[in-house]
């Protein structure tokens, strides 16, 4: 009687336990405007959350055509993933597609969460210190990591950049790069990774490295400018690396790569402008720059279109549209690279909702929804993936 009436309290015991798990449901915004049949079904958008909050999340758009208007859900990994950690952790800062799935950079929680595209159900996680940003070639991800702990200092290590087996989701390789490294993209085969040294202020790095993808080594660096942080390439195989310059008297700015006689890639000229995130589709760079100087506590904003080809501004406004000038804090830009319409990320005062703001390729505004804390990163999805 004594052993039944205690397998009786561990039932009651263990169902109490399960009470307590309790699913963070996602909210849904319907925008009024009409869904229009495309190849584009989707977006996912990862909200970096305040670090030290713990409150990355993941939003989806709606784009396909089987509702009568486009739909906006915010917070949806914790409904797909109950049993998961709620929410996805501290500081997103990174959201790619490869293949059929989803992969999210969560910086401070020293992970990389994988998820299916379809249902954004997880597949598993790989634990990177400080991992910061991604890029696929041939069913590998690389990963860049500053190694470290979040610590400014003169003592903070050489950064690495992770090899992940994106079936197996193991570590298989990592080589080590500059300081704090940050994006990095592919162009061939080399990897080209921008290094920041942002935790070694006023002693920043200013340095490309280049990997050679057959051999995973660093073959070389190329010298670009202090505080690098974006790297992206163009249809030409060129590189476009932007510097976050030193907040005091080197402004931000963005220079443009090329290799030389030898198929060395070489710094070819800049443009004298800040530049905080960009999309490339075709020979235009769509841009944002948020410029912020500690001296005069002034930050300035500016939007443009860059033409790769020719390396001259186009525009230096994406839109005329009131709404634009009403957005507090740039955060991130995606250009559909279908219809060219884009979209911009408004982090308002950072601890708060954010703002995804939809125009379409005049320049004219569409809609606007609201998202978790500060939104920043974003993926397309395709029609040959199912969305959620």
């Amino acid at each position: 009687m004594k052993r039944i009436c205690l397998y009786i309290s561990l039932l009651l015991a263990l169902a109490a336990c399960r009470t307590d798990d309790q699913i963070i449901y996602s909210e849904e915004q319907d925008t009024g405007v009409k869904s229009v049949k495309s190849e584009i079904v989707g977006m996912y958008l990862l909200n970096e959350g305040n670090m030290g909050s713990n409150k990355s999340t993941l939003d989806y758009l709606d784009l396909s055509a089987s509702d009568s208007t486009i739909r906006y859900w915010r917070n949806i990994y914790s409904e797909r993933n109950p049993t998961a950690v709620k929410e996805l952790g501290d500081v997103g800062n990174d959201c790619k597609i490869y293949g059929s799935r989803l992969w999210l950079v969560i910086n401070c929680s020293n992970k990389v969460e994988v998820a299916t595209v379809d249902s954004c159900r997880k597949i598993g996680k790989i634990d990177i210190p400080n991992c910061r940003y991604l890029a696929f070639h041939e069913g590998y991800a690389y990963v860049s990591s500053y190694v470290g702990p979040v610590e400014v200092g003169g003592n903070t290590p050489l950064g690495r950049v992770y090899k992940v087996d994106t079936l197996t989701l193991q570590k298989v390789d990592s080589v080590v790069v500059g300081y704090q490294p940050d994006e990095l993209c592919i162009v061939g085969n080399r990897l080209y990774v921008a290094n920041s040294g942002g935790y070694r202020v006023p002693d920043y790095d200013h340095t490309v490295s280049v990997i050679n993808l057959s051999t995973f080594r660093e073959e070389s660096k190329i010298d670009v400018a202090i505080n690098l942080h974006r790297c992206r390439a163009d249809q030409y195989g060129q590189l476009w690396v932007t510097s976050r310059g030193d907040y005091f008297g080197q402004g931000s700015n963005i220079y443009w790569l090329s290799p030389d006689e030898n198929g060395q890639m070489q710094p070819q000229g800049s443009l004298g402008m800040a530049v905080s995130d960009l999309c490339i589709v075709g020979d235009s760079l769509y841009f944002y720059g948020a410029d912020f100087n500690f001296l005069t506590m002034e930050n300035q904003i500016t939007y443009g279109i860059i033409n790769v080809r020719t390396h001259q501004v186009v525009t230096t406004e994406l839109s005329q549209a009131p709404e634009v000038k009403n957005i507090e804090m740039p955060y991130g830009i995606i250009v559909n690279p279908l219809e060219r319409d884009f979209y911009l990320m408004d982090a308002k005062n950072y601890v708060s909702s954010g703002q995804l703001l939809h125009f379409r390729k005049d320049g004219t505004f569409d809609y606007s929804v609201w998202t978790g804390d500060i939104p920043a990163h974003a993926a397309f999805v395709f029609k040959q993936t199912n969305n959620p």
